[in-house]
This record gives C-alpha cells, sequence and structure tokens, in this order.
C-alpha cells in the first residue's frame, strides 16, 4: 500500500512517526530516504518512541560516525521497547560491500524494526527483501511531504 501525507512542523513529523511506529510489528525494514534537512531522524524518533522506547526524542540521534545505533535491552537507556530497534544511517557508507560488513543480515529478524537513513545510497542491497520504503522532501520552511511505498495493511496514519 502507498500514500502520502504532509506535515506543517518537526513536531507533526515526529506524532505521525509515534503513530506509525506504533503499528509496526517486527521484522520490517524501512529504508528512509530525502535530502539533507528533510525530516529523517525527526522521523525516526517518532517511530522509536511509538515503539515503546522513553526520551526517543532527546536520545535518538543520527548514528553517522558509528553508522548503527541500537534500541534494544541494556544496549541505551532506551530499553522499554517491545521490538529490538537498529539505525542504521548509510550517510558514510561508501560501497555495497561496507553496508554488508556492518551486519545488515544479522539485524533483520521477526523481533526487530531496521531503520536505514540515506537508504538511496544502498537500496541494491536490499533488493530481494520486502522493505517499506518512505521518501520525505521540503514542502516549505517547516512542512514535509512524506510518500511512503510497500507500506502492510497494517499501518494506517492520518494527521490529526
Amino acid at each position: 500500500m502507498d500514500f502520502s501525507i504532509t506535515t506543517d512542523s518537526p513536531n507533526q513529523t515526529i506524532k505521525f512517526g509515534i503513530q506509525f511506529g506504533s503499528q509496526l510489528r517486527g521484522g520490517e525494514v524501512i529504508a528512509l530516504c530525502g535530502p539533507l534537512g528533510s525530516g529523517k531522524t525527526h522521523l525516526i524518533k517518532g517511530i522509536v518512541e511509538g515503539l515503546g522506547a522513553k526520551d526517543a526524542a532527546h536520545e535518538v540521534t543520527s548514528p553517522t560516525f558509528v553508522l548503527v545505533n541500537e534500541y534494544s535491552g541494556g544496549s541505551t537507556s532506551l530499553t522499554t521497547s517491545r521490538l529490538d530497534i537498529y539505525h542504521i544511517d548509510a550517510y558514510r557508507i561508501n560501497s555495497l560491500a561496507e553496508f554488508e560488513q556492518i551486519g545488515f543480515d544479522d539485524y533483520c529478524f521477526p523481533g526487530s524494526v531496521v531503520l536505514i537513513e540515506w537508504a538511496d545510497k544502498v537500496e541494491s542491497a536490499l533488493k530481494g527483501i520486502k522493505y517499506i520504503r518512505i521518501e520525505l522532501a521540503h514542502a516549505g520552511q517547516n512542512s514535509r511531504t512524506i510518500h511512503i511505498e510497500n507500506a502492510p495493511e497494517y499501518i494506517v496514519c492520518q494527521i490529526n
């Protein structure tokens, strides 16, 4: 299922992410694409909070230099999530081999959600798996268009 939504502020992008994340069941791989400043990290903060992690708005940051942040039992202060969460930032990844070396396949299991920022850089590595693709774009100074492709039928979202 494909759908689009427009948010009018960073907080509304986070709220949309909370709604989206609260419906995830585990086993999802989510590829987030879009230019710098388009709201990828804000959306991920919301998704992580929607999955039950406490204080996600303050604790979740892009793992640009470490490449992967794990939000799972005991690894961070975000230990209340109902699923293991792996947040990958592909911005500094220069090849598919490098992406595979970070252990991407190890993160994909029924009790996890994998979030990939800058996924367009490694999207060819996702061929053959079913993944949700989210494209974010600037729609104004604070507005963002969020287009979701291949969402499972159990995901139903709207802006309140």
